[in-house]
């Protein structure tokens, strides 16, 4: 079957987590986005671990659905356009923090496992080594290839996926703290990672100017602090609905099994460009080179953001065939946009909410529905925006140092 599937995401014991965020709201929300498959997110913490296992019931294929009463809870909160199968996946994120070749490291990495009593396990070795009860992503006082090395022992089905690549402060790349290969940090398990999570600053076809992640599989997820940002980014599958399945397809790269992704507009990534935000500046690689890394306001070092780090390990264009990629706009942002009003009022919720019984999940009218059913919507001129978000032509304010850029698709 083909679906939808967003990977990475958190509970609300994650610093700058919605306290909302529970197993029925993740689930409403994730069907009125048109995802099947969800990560469970933060699986190291013990409450969130304790919540989902007292909801969550194993299906036998290293997925987990919910419990009927708790469905039934929530089966009114989901427009009937919406409702179907739906899965959660375990995962987790961690954080290493450790010194290699002479520099502090700060690594997150994306872990998946096929069952709970797996996660226990691991989570008794990783409290070894840091607080898991904290924060759901734990910061862990280990080098990544011994975390490596006990995710394996555990379970030969374990995936370790190093998250959103190129952030600069937290990841496998980032321009503060991370390695200029993958066999630079993970030396001989390098052949165990199958996939990077590019993130929401940089896209796949960004990611093709760099030859050494030619052989993997460029994967993209939300990382979701809230339930209104799921499926911001996410993956295509067309497999059965199993952990093995899903696993192999990514491992595989299969082109017919692993469709593409959903994607955030790069520029719009609070790390796209470079710059200095308490100064409000604003840099493209080239005047980032030529001011020498320094503010000319303050003299400080400017955060050198996604698309410089790109630049500075791409080598030559690949020309294969990469999977197909959506970037799209997130509807409550189109519709506020359209009705001159915030996304948080009732006016945007209410067609929001409109849109969804009449057309479909979110995701559906934003990437796949036919443009013809879109303008018979109701709602003057979400056809013509949605439209040019298909063709990008948008406008876009680019992100940098940790300030998000801003994006509009009609003119004011």
């Amino acid at each position: 079957m083909k679906f939808i599937a967003d990977l990475h995401i958190h509970s609300r014991f994650s610093l700058a987590s919605a306290k909302n965020i529970n197993v029925e709201n993740l689930y409403v929300a994730a069907r009125k986005k048109g995802i099947t498959v969800l990560g469970t997110g933060d699986f190291t913490h013990p409450g969130w671990l304790k919540e989902l296992k007292e909801k969550l019931v194993y299906d036998n294929k290293g997925l987990y659905q919910l419990k009927d009463e708790v469905t039934n809870s929530c089966e009114s909160y989901i427009p009937q356009s919406c409702k179907g199968r739906f899965r959660f996946i375990p995962t987790g994120e961690v954080c290493n923090i450790y010194k290699k070749n002479g520099k502090t490291r700060k690594i997150h990495s994306l872990l998946l496992l096929p069952d709970f009593n797996l996660v226990e396990k691991i989570n008794l070795k990783l409290k070894k080594f840091g607080k898991t009860e904290s924060n759901g992503r734990p910061i862990l006082n280990i080098d990544i290839i011994s975390l490596f090395e006990i995710l394996l022992e555990i379970s030969d089905k374990a995936m370790l996926i190093p998250a959103h690549i190129w952030t600069p402060w937290y990841s496998l790349f980032g321009s503060k703290s991370g390695f200029n290969s993958i066999e630079e940090c993970f030396e001989d398990f390098s052949q165990y990672i199958y996939a990077a999570e590019t993130g929401l600053s940089s896209d796949p076809d960004m990611n093709r100017n760099v030859t050494f992640l030619e052989k993997i599989t460029l994967i993209s997820n939300s990382d979701a602090h809230s339930t209104s940002k799921l499926g911001r980014e996410a993956n295509i599958f067309e497999t059965d609905l199993s952990y093995d399945a899903i696993t192999s397809a990514i491992k595989k790269a299969d082109s017919k099994q692993f469709l593409g992704t959903i994607e955030y507009y790069p520029e719009e990534g609070k790390y796209y460009a470079d710059g200095h935000r308490n100064c409000n500046l604003f840099l493209m690689p080239k005047e980032t080179k030529k001011y020498g890394g320094k503010c000319p306001v303050c003299n400080k070092d400017i955060t050198v953001g996604v698309l410089h780090r790109i630049n500075d390990l791409s080598n030559k264009r690949i020309n294969r065939k990469v999977p197909q990629s959506y970037k799209t706009i997130p509807l409550i942002e189109i519709l506020s946009e359209i009705l001159k009003t915030g996304p948080n009022s009732k006016k945007v919720k209410t067609n929001y909410d409109n849109l969804l019984i009449n057309l479909g999940p979110e995701l559906e009218i934003l990437n796949y529905i036919d443009i013809t059913v879109l303008k018979k919507a109701g709602i003057p001129l979400v056809y013509e925006a949605i439209v040019k978000m298909r063709n990008n032509e948008v406008s876009i304010k680019p992100g940098f140092d940790g300030q998000y850029g801003s994006i509009k698709i009609l003119k004011s």
